[in-house]
């Protein structure tokens, strides 16, 4: 059987992401992938909790992705991305590392160090 490379499997969330399609961004995920902060905790385990995860970040008018830089090694694909988001204390932007395991067309695991916030600044 053939499937899509990973890279093109990391693209199409990255898109279903900024499109905030929640059943796009599913698909890319395998039903009992897993998402953790680089080197520590599990945020979400499966679709479920996923989905709760996911949903709640769509909320956020400001939420984007903007890929800085990707690389490829086999099954692995590491994101460069700045995300702009709507934090408590106003709109910011944080950049991310994003590491994700790609296997049968989908990702499997998903590993993610995140920078400090930065708030936008709105000149009045």
């Amino acid at each position: 059987m053939s499937y899509p490379s990973p890279a093109l499997v990391v693209q199409a969330q990255l898109d279903a992401y900024n499109a905030k399609d929640i059943d796009a961004l599913l698909e890319t995920y395998a039903p009992d992938a897993s998402l953790y902060a680089l080197h520590g905790e599990c945020l979400a385990q499966g679709h479920d909790e996923m989905r709760l995860r996911f949903i709640a970040r769509f909320a956020e008018a400001d939420l984007y992705a903007d890929l800085i830089s990707r690389s490829q090694m086999g099954d692995i694909v590491i994101d460069h991305e700045r995300v702009t988001r709507n934090f408590p204390e106003g709109v910011g932007s944080m950049e991310m590392l994003c590491i994700y395991e790609v296997r049968q067309g989908r990702i499997h695991k998903a590993s993610f160090a995140m920078d400090e916030q930065r708030l936008h600044f709105v000149e009045r």
